[in-house]
């Protein structure tokens, strides 16, 4: 009989890797993209006459328009802004406005003063810093890619081989066409359709993988507990069918009360640890 309490002092406060932190590859392919308008724009620096010189930018050059969204660390081509002279959605891929107010865009937002009070150097180089920055909010979908990623790494090396006993990705309608089992407990009959992140198959058991990491807490965690609970329950009925769970991070703390409903009653709930001690080897057969 496991323990809880002790099943989750193991539980890791992070797994993040090296590329966890930053993507620089994506943020050079998104910079190289404007680089041209990027570089086109740089002649708006230390400007005296800024107003004038942005008309006649935009005017002879209108696909630098583009870039300006970007400048203030917004990643949509419209811009929503409202004030007491009126409200406006600004177009940055084709003009929408007159010249004029894009002018006041550029004024109200204190980009011209960015520029022409020469507190940056170079667009491209202030432009790859905004991009390091929202890159940042990919470190959400990132950090659930690690999780999948390690537990994929268990799997190869418990002699596993990917599109022929495991899977990565698995609908219930294809687990249900390739093998020809019954799973209707677990999509209400078809009317849902539930994504496995993995599926291993032996020579008796189908296996249904989810993972996850939470190294923050939240009410998210409470919710995938409780869910992942009645999946459990749902799918005990069903014949040659298991499904396991791989979870870990100290965000589970907050939520400690429901993890532990569902590790009293759940069978196949494991962590990095049982991961690391070799339960794929233990359980899949």
């Amino acid at each position: 009989m496991r323990n809880f309490n002790e099943w989750l002092s193991n539980f890791r406060d992070s797994i993040a890797d090296y590329s966890y932190y930053t993507n620089f590859e994506k943020i050079y392919r998104n910079i190289d993209n404007i680089k041209v308008e990027l570089n086109i724009l740089n002649s708006l620096i230390g400007s005296k006459n800024i107003e004038n010189d942005f008309e006649n930018l935009i005017t002879k050059y209108p696909e630098v328009l583009k870039c300006i969204p970007l400048l203030l660390a917004v990643r949509a081509q419209e811009i929503y802004a409202v004030d007491i002279d009126g409200e406006f959605t600004y177009n940055f891929k084709k003009i929408n406005h007159s010249v004029e107010q894009y002018k006041i865009f550029m004024s109200k937002t204190g980009l011209f003063d960015l520029m022409k009070n020469h507190i940056i150097n170079n667009l491209v180089d202030y432009a790859t810093g905004v991009e390091t920055g929202l890159d940042s909010n990919g470190r959400k979908n990132r950090g659930g890619d690690l999780m999948e990623n390690l537990v994929e790494e268990f799997i190869k090396k418990a002699g596993f081989i990917k599109d022929v006993d495991y899977f990565k990705e698995m609908y219930i309608h294809q687990i249900t066409e390739k093998w020809n089992i019954d799973l209707s407990s677990i999509s209400n009959n078809g009317k849902a359709e539930k994504r496995f992140d993995f599926v291993i198959k032996t020579s008796n058991m189908i296996y249904g993988i989810e993972t996850n990491f939470y190294g923050g807490g939240g009410s998210k965690l409470n919710e995938t507990a409780r869910s992942y609970k009645t999946l459990a329950w749902e799918t005990e009925e069903i014949n040659n069918f298991t499904f396991v769970w791989f979870t870990d991070g100290k965000g589970w703390i907050s939520a400690r009360n429901n993890l532990e409903e569902t590790f009293d009653v759940m069978e196949h709930i494991y962590n990095i640890k049982d991961l690391e001690n070799g339960i794929i080897d233990e359980v899949f057969k």
